[in-house]
C-alpha cells in the first residue's frame, strides 16, 4: 500500500463488482471535504478502469494513484473542490 499520501479515509469495497465499487466511492467522496483523500480498496478487476474513467469524467475529484497488489485494488482519490 502506498504511504505517499494522508487518507481521510478508508472505503472497503471487497467482493463487490461493478457497479457497487464507483456507487460506494462516489457516495464517499460526496462527504469527503476538498483536500481530502479517499482510499478505496477492492478486489474487481474492473474497478481500476472503471475508478479511472470515473475520475477522469468528474468534475472536483482527481485520481491520485492506483496500486495493484495480490488481487487487491487500491486507489487513492483526492476531492479537489
Amino acid at each position: 500500500m502506498s504511504s505517499e499520501y494522508q487518507t481521510t479515509e478508508t472505503l472497503d469495497v471487497k467482493g463487490q463488482s461493478c457497479p457497487m465499487p464507483i456507487v460506494k466511492t462516489k457516495q464517499s467522496i460526496d462527504d469527503l471535504e476538498a483536500g481530502d483523500v479517499l482510499e478505496v480498496v477492492a478486489t474487481d478487476s474492473g474497478s481500476m478502469s472503471d475508478i479511472q474513467g470515473w475520475a477522469d469524467g468528474t468534475d472536483g475529484v482527481e485520481l491520485l494513484e492506483q496500486v495493484e497488489e495480490d488481487d487487491i485494488y487500491t486507489h487513492y482519490v483526492k476531492k479537489t473542490e
